[in-house]
């Protein structure tokens, strides 16, 4: 087995950072991880314009200089060829998609998804990315996910050459549905659901911080979903979806949906990949396909990582991050 591993400096293609005081503690965590960074827009108020994506992004430069980042701004119906050539100008190059709540800060989300078509056609024109948060409002939460799995078929018949991504796929059902879709069709895969299911959850205890939507789902799923990385197809990439809160957010009566995992996401899997001995489908993985499906450069700088066991602090940067007070194995140097 290695002991010392060099890696391309890895991408993250979903991610959360928050605002206000807390940003700059999030992007500095982030910028010592990764190169890139794709960011999502759900913050109050939301990123919605070329104007809130001009600010975003500066007020994440200012805490992250060295970070490449790029943003996503929230899919409405009301946006103009104008506008979206705007947002793209200031550094977004992906619209996402919010069901009406549910998750964090959806309350101004989609009733019905046919409402976005005219900007839907407006982005496959222009060659913007939907990335689709593909969950079904108002359905037993674990197969809010499969019931979602429709609209993404029927959006890829409207608009073919749209490129789409099924964020934070977590059932077999839409591992399968995008492998057999066509190759504009991509999902994202977070570090929590690559190693958490519902037993991590609500199994011999209720544990808050492994709390997300959508949420672990069971064993098979799982399984389904490793063995889709593990295959090296290239519609798979990391995209950590790495949602701080506050610990006495998580920890109350009415406890936030996210997992915190931009702190200790590369060195879990590196040990994960290890372990199948599948080391080599890694760079690919956090640094290949999701460059290639946004149509960007490959990072060409590399990062080495050591075999060093360390714990994970029970708090980063005020949350609780995946894994707290465990030990990892790989570290970077």
């Amino acid at each position: 087995m290695p002991q010392e591993l060099s890696l391309p400096v890895p991408d993250d293609f979903h991610i959360h950072l928050r605002q206000g005081q807390d940003l700059a503690s999030y992007a500095k965590s982030a910028e010592q991880q990764f190169g890139r960074i794709l960011v999502m827009p759900n913050t109050e108020p939301p990123v919605n314009s070329a104007e809130s994506v001009k600010k975003y992004k500066a007020e994440i430069l200012a805490a992250a200089p060295s970070l490449k980042v790029l943003l996503t701004f929230k899919l409405n119906k009301n946006y103009t060829e104008q506008e979206l050539l705007e947002m793209r100008k200031n550094g977004a190059i992906a619209a996402k998609y919010y069901p009406l709540g549910v998750t964090t800060n959806s309350q101004d989300g989609v009733s019905q998804i046919e409402d976005m078509y005219p900007t839907i056609e407006l982005m496959e024109k222009l060659d913007l990315v939907l990335c689709l948060h593909g969950e079904e409002p108002g359905v037993f939460c674990l197969d809010r996910e499969k019931k979602f799995l429709k609209h993404l078929e029927k959006l890829i018949r409207i608009f073919p050459k749209l490129r789409i991504v099924l964020e934070h796929v977590s059932s077999a059902e839409a591992v399968e549905r995008v492998k057999s879709l066509p190759q504009n069709v991509a999902a994202t895969v977070t570090v929590h659901h690559f190693i958490l299911t519902l037993d991590d959850i609500v199994g011999d205890s209720l544990r808050p911080q492994n709390f997300c939507k959508p949420i672990p789902k069971l064993p098979k799923d799982k399984e389904v979903l490793r063995a889709a990385v593990f295959s090296g197809n290239n519609k798979f990439f990391l995209g950590t979806d790495s949602a701080p809160h506050a610990l006495e957010k998580k920890e109350c009566l009415c406890g936030a949906a996210g997992i915190y995992s931009a702190p200790v996401a590369i060195p879990i899997l590196i040990e994960e990949f290890e372990k199948e001995n599948e080391l080599a489908l890694l760079p690919n993985f956090i640094a290949g396909f999701g460059a290639d499906f946004y149509k960007i450069p490959r990072q060409n700088k590399k990062v080495t990582y050591i075999k060093k066991e360390w714990q994970v602090p029970k708090i980063i940067d005020g949350a609780v991050p995946l894994r707290a007070g465990e030990v990892l194995k790989w570290d970077r140097k």
